[in-house]
This record gives C-alpha cells, sequence and structure tokens, in this order.
C-alpha cells in the first residue's frame, strides 16, 4: 500500500500506448503518508475488492479478489544464516547495529530498533540515504512468528524500489488476500507466479533486479522493469511496472520516479529485516564490456 506520485504538468505516454494526463506538480516527501490515508486491510469477508479501476490491461481490477491465487510452491533450504554480501555491494543492513545508511522519510534520524544486525519496523516509513536507478537487492526478512490478523493484517510491509514502486512483504503462508497484493506481489498490479512463502517467523529472501524507468524530452520511452526471486524461486521476470504503485490505483510516471531511495515500510505489524545489501547494475550500452 502506497500514495505514491502525483500528476506534475504535462502528458506521458508509457510504452504499453496508455496516454497519461497530468496536471499538478508534486512529488510527495514522505511516503509515509501512504499508511495515513489507508490502514486498511482488506473489506471485511472479502479477499479483494470489485469497484476499483481495471487495470491497463483489461482483464483484471485493481486488488481484484476474483484473480486466481497463484499456485503454492515449496522453496528448498531454509535460511539460516544470511547470504553472503558480493564483494562490490553495498550494505545497507549488516551484522553491526548501525543504521547509518537509513533515515526517516522526512529526513530525521532512522528511529526502527536495531539489535544483533536485525531491524524491526518501527514506527514511520525508513529509507536509504542515498538514491538508487539500476541495480541488484538483496533482502531478507521475516514475518511474526505469533500470527495474528489476516489477509493484508498479517505481516504486512513492503519493499519500494526508488521509494516508489513496491514489492510487497506479507505473511502469505496460508493467508489469502488479493492476489496482487500478497508476498512478491508488485503491488496492485502484478502478482508472483507462484506462491513461495515460508511459515510465519522464519526468514526469507528476496533478490531483485531493477531497471528504473527512462524518460525523453519529460515523456516515459521505457517504464521500470522488475524480476525477482521468492526464496530462490522466480516470480517475476523481466515484468513491466505500468506506474508507481498505489492503493486501489495506479499513478502516473513522472521524470521524479526515474530515481529514489529504497524504502522500507511500516504498517503496524513488527516485521523483521536483515543482510539487506545492493549492487548498481549497467545496462550493455553503458558498460565497459
Amino acid at each position: 500500500m502506497r500514495i505514491g506520485i502525483r500528476d506534475s504538468g504535462f502528458g506521458i505516454r508509457s510504452g504499453f500506448g496508455i496516454r497519461f494526463k497530468t496536471t499538478t506538480a508534486t512529488l510527495l516527501a514522505s511516503c509515509g503518508l501512504a499508511l495515513a490515508a489507508h490502514l486498511a486491510a482488506q473489506p471485511p469477508g472479502q479477499l479483494g475488492y470489485d469497484d476499483t479501476p481495471l487495470q491497463p490491461n483489461g482483464r483484471w481490477h485493481i486488488h481484484d479478489g476474483r484473480r486466481p491465487q497463484p499456485k503454492v510452491v515449496a522453496p528448498a533450504v531454509k535460511n539460516v544464516e544470511p547470504v553472503p554480501a558480493p564483494a562490490d555491494a553495498t550494505v545497507l543492513i549488516g551484522a553491526r547495529d548501525d543504521l547509518g545508511a537509513w533515515q526517516m522519510t522526512d529526513g530525521s534520524p532512522a528511529t526502527w530498533t536495531m539489535r544483533d544486525g536485525v531491524v524491526e519496523t518501527g514506527k514511520g516509513m525508513m529509507r536509504t540515504k542515498a538514491e538508487f536507478t539500476d541495480f541488484q537487492l538483496h533482502v531478507e526478512f521475516a514475518t511474526p512468528s505469533l500470527v495474528k490478523g489476516d489477509g493484508q493484517g498479517r505481516g504486512n510491509s513492503g519493499v519500494f524500489l526508488l521509494g516508489t514502486f513496491e514489492v510487497q512483504v506479507l505473511d502469505s503462508y496460508m493467508n489469502p488476500t488479493y492476489p496482487d497484493g500478497q508476498a512478491a506481489a508488485m503491488y496492485g498490479q502484478y502478482p508472483p507466479l507462484v506462491n513461495a512463502s515460508r511459515r510465519p517467523g522464519e526468514w526469507q529472501t528476496y533478490d531483485i533486479v531493477f531497471t528504473a524507468p527512462r524518460f525523453a524530452q519529460g515523456r516515459l520511452d521505457k517504464p521500470a522493469v522488475v524480476t525477482v526471486f521468492h526464496n530462490g524461486i522466480v516470480v517475476h521476470n523481466a515484468d513491466p511496472f505500468w506506474g508507481p504503485t498505489a492503493h486501489r490505483k495506479i499513478d502516473p510516471y513522472t521524470p521524479g520516479t526515474a530515481k529514489g531511495p529504497i524504502t522500507l515500510q511500516d504498517h503496524g505489524n513488527p516485521v523483521r529485516y536483515r543482510n539487506v545489501w545492493i549492487r548498481p547494475v549497467a545496462d550493455h550500452e553503458t558498460a565497459d564490456r
């Protein structure tokens, strides 16, 4: 869940032939506003919604509970120890209790708690001080061992790429919800190809390869593209985002979405993170090879 980018005074045509008409020039400075705008889970007694806009391909409504649930595929061995970072990676959350790479979305020092290399979500959203474009990102997380709630109210957090494009974090072990909002979903857009979730409390991994959107003369030239492995299983394969992710809608692309931080979401559930690292990825046109 997220409130994304407001429009900004010019039209944008996506690579899918969708034209967005923009009207205001406001990039939300704090994606923490998303939580205030919508702490709600899915409607009581429903898996999703039927009163939201259709997605751009016209097949499903955003958060459509009638959409097929991804097939469950059990991942292999448990992640007992953190996966070592490559030599050229920047460690964002490591073994030392140090949140020096992070700040709250309003620019204040990071206030989430960290002990023995494990960070637990606190009040407000936490983002990296650095901003990125194209990268490989490794994230390890664990939803609470003690199960409380269901659907979107169970182990909810999120990893926001460029602070804008969310890969959902959720306890999706035997916990149905709207498919484009389950664990590893491109939130509000595409469910994962399969449900590779581990049991509550067990450490899980996301390995993400992300290419930022490209703009030419203020117009979208290429959308953001992501590949995601959940617990070693591919769940998105070079899939394009239709736009910045948001609750019950898809926001339009603006040039301000071409670069940004990694943001971790507070959704009121005590989700833990450890061993988060990132490394830049050059494309073939710019790589020295």
